[in-house]
């Protein structure tokens, strides 16, 4: 196990009814203005909006609007929201919605206190050194964005998705009820079931030896999602299974907590962000498409963690088989299970094909080899892109 530091500052407000504590929270930050971030307009359908507005109302804040948060979010419209914050004189971003929203909303908050452009902080040309204070309301259970620093960006003019990760990002506050999960259209429950397992692939997968505890957190996240996520998608308004989904997502990425002293991996969501850079598919769609690809393409550097894995997670029967054949059985669960609750398995299902596959793997590797498991070259990159055509 190697040495570590962990801290995360976040306190989470967890259970039905938690948005009726969404006032105490603004108070408790002192906030006479609220940057309300959130996207489509689904809030305002289910009632979630009213209902954030007349808590800001009830502690004295006023709401100003960043509306229209895509789903890959735009650097274009995180820069509309720190000329809003600015002119607004905010003093607290708020946050409604799932992922993307969050993900904006903390691009907002680092860019409103730096002089220069807000896409310096994802091209690594300059180091965040403060942020506007981040409360959030979560409706999607997929990212683990209301308790962790990071937030992925598009630049749709290039073509280029980038991310930053900061301790001055994570939300001082969030809200988790898992009734506002109930609505969420199937598609978006199925992405969010493959977001929060890939977080924790990108972890659980590590070369680093003798973590038995965070081996067994990461298994754990695994199984809750597996069992809870076909009950979840079969009734949509059953509490315990959202319930569940939606702390196994908080839990998966949330600074490292299950997986404290291991190194991580990262170079499947590296190599996806090239992918939805240019064809703006859902992030989540495209990790289903590649993990078990990336899987394959890996499993050998430790074959002993896929063994493990594959008895652990998917109880796979090891009597009889060879290691690699434990090992590839479990790939193989993975990719099945993604199958059966509707994520698509191949890039062509999302019409990609070869064209791009050069630019991806360069973009991907522009500053370094990617990942810890097994580093990745670009050349690597263009092989795993092209056994998930």
């Amino acid at each position: 196990m190697n040495a570590f530091s962990f801290v995360n500052p976040t306190r989470i407000l967890f259970g039905e009814g938690m948005v009726d504590k969404l006032g105490e929270q603004v108070q408790a930050q002192g906030a006479r203005t609220v940057l309300l971030v959130y996207g489509g307009g689904s809030i305002k359908k289910s009632g979630l909006y009213d209902r954030v507005l007349t808590q800001l109302e009830q502690a004295g804040a006023r709401a100003v609007e960043l509306p229209g948060v895509e789903p890959n979010p735009r650097v274009t419209t995180v820069r509309k929201g720190i000329e809003l914050a600015r002119a607004e004189g905010v003093d607290l971003i708020l946050a409604v919605g799932g992922g993307s929203v969050l993900d904006a909303a903390k691009a907002v908050a680092v860019g409103v206190p730096y002089e220069g452009d807000v896409w310096d902080f994802m091209m690594r040309k300059a180091e965040i050194k403060s942020a506007l204070p981040l409360g959030t309301v979560l409706t999607l259970s997929a990212t683990g964005s209301e308790m962790n620093g990071n937030s992925v960006i598009t630049n749709w003019e290039e073509n280029l998705k980038k991310s930053f990760g900061s301790i001055h990002a994570y939300p001082k506050f969030s809200i988790l009820d898992p009734t506002l999960t109930y609505s969420v259209p199937r598609d978006q429950t199925v992405n969010g079931i493959v977001d929060t397992m890939s977080h924790v692939f990108e972890q659980y997968f590590s070369p680093t030896q003798d973590t038995p505890l965070q081996e067994r957190f990461c298994e754990g996240v695994l199984q809750t999602v597996i069992e809870n996520g076909e009950k979840a998608l079969a009734k949509p308004d059953d509490y315990t299974s959202r319930a569940n989904l939606m702390l196994s997502s908080t839990f998966a990425l949330n600074g490292g907590l299950i997986s404290v002293g291991m190194q991580n991996d990262w170079a499947t969501h590296m190599i996806e962000h090239e992918v939805s850079a240019i064809y703006d598919i859902a992030h989540a769609a495209g990790l289903a498409i590649l993990f078990p690809n990336w899987m394959k393409y890996v499993y050998s550097e430790r074959i002993d963690r896929f063994v493990q894995y594959a008895v652990r997670v998917w109880n796979v029967d090891p009597s009889g088989k060879s290691d690699e054949e434990v090992a590839l059985t479990g790939i193989q669960a993975t990719r099945d299970y993604f199958t059966r609750i509707g994520a698509p398995a191949r890039l062509a299902d999302l019409g990609i094909g070869e064209k791009d596959i050069d630019r991806m793997a360069k973009e991907t590797v522009r500053f370094g080899p990617v990942g810890g498991f097994k580093q990745l070259n670009e050349e690597d990159v263009k092989a795993i892109l092209r056994l998930s055509l």
